[in-house]
């Protein structure tokens, strides 16, 4: 998730989940515990037994992510063929732990990571079909997406962060090559039909597979409607060019719309990677891959991908 979701994070440990659990889940309360190591930058995960999970916000800017969950979960799983989220239990603020939470289905599965895919184009393939799943879906009342809106509403944060890694030239990103793509997008057109449904947060961290296939998309916080570039990002935060390919054309992408689809998973990269190259070495990791990829493609000098 992005940085200005995160205010410092609560202190959590197996003991406070287990009370925390204990006071509310009784039936619950003689399983094991066991923190569970993520990427994730705005909930710690613990496992609670064989096959639930409890999520709690680290700080309060995730705090409406569970409401969002707790509301729109059982209305999006019933529209999706992949499987999401399955909210089992309502925690609440309790044992001097001020935000709600929630007790979730355990989703089998790992991470993927970019350069180590097994079956890429396949993969590509199951990834347009969520996507266009999310796109399809009709529920009214949705809320706006947390990166649902004009590319715009990016453009001071995103060109704060390329000044901010022009002063780390260790990173070695040509920042003029970056900023010309962003100045690209700025040029190009804005979404002008009807906001369509999102995940919003379509991460790595956020994707589950087993034998290279996607078994499950978790971490619905940022869901909502807005402009479909929104849901891009794995195009270059994952694939390789060859699936790249198949992703855009199984979605049917446009010119415009692939632009700002491209520039907005930079635009995320761009902010991460001074933010968390030294706190996060996966996020930090797969912001270098993604400047990587994208300037790669525009024909313009990349980056690194691996970590430092």
């Amino acid at each position: 998730m992005s940085t200005e979701r995160q205010s410092g994070p609560h202190p959590i440990d197996e003991d406070l989940v287990r009370r925390l659990v204990a006071g509310q889940f009784p039936r619950w309360a003689g399983l094991t515990v066991e923190r569970f190591a993520s990427g994730g930058t705005v909930n710690a995960m613990y496992r609670l037994g064989a096959d639930m999970v409890v999520r709690l916000p680290l700080a309060a800017g995730g705090a409406g992510d569970v409401a969002l969950e707790r509301e729109w979960l059982p209305r999006l799983t019933a529209l999706l063929a992949t499987p999401i989220p399955e909210v089992l239990g309502a925690g609440e603020p309790a044992e001097g732990y001020p935000w709600p939470w929630s007790v979730y289905r355990w989703r089998a599965g790992a991470n993927p990571e970019a350069g180590a895919l097994s079956n890429p184009v396949a993969l590509a393939g199951d990834l347009a079909g969520f996507v266009a799943s999310m796109r399809s879906i009709t529920l009214p009342g949705a809320p706006t997406a947390h990166r649902g809106g004009p590319l715009t509403s990016l453009d001071a944060e995103t060109r704060k962060a390329i000044g901010r890694l022009r002063g780390i030239p260790e990173e070695g990103v040509d920042c003029d090559a970056a900023a010309a793509v962003w100045e690209e997008a700025l040029r190009a057109p804005d979404w002008d039909g009807r906001p369509v449904w999102l995940h919003g947060d379509l991460m790595p961290g956020n994707l589950l597979v087993e034998a290279g296939r996607l078994t499950s998309v978790i971490d619905f916080g940022c869901a909502g409607v807005g402009d479909p570039a929104c849901d891009l990002f794995p195009a270059w935060n994952l694939l390789p060019a060859g699936a790249r390919e198949v992703f855009r054309e199984a979605l049917g992408v446009d010119d415009a719309t692939w632009i700002r689809g491209r520039a907005r998973t930079l635009s995320q990269a761009l902010i991460a990677l001074p933010y968390y190259r030294v706190t996060n070495p996966a996020m930090a990791g797969n912001a270098r891959h993604v400047i990587g990829a994208v300037l790669g493609e525009t024909g313009r000098h990349g980056v690194p991908v691996s970590s430092r």
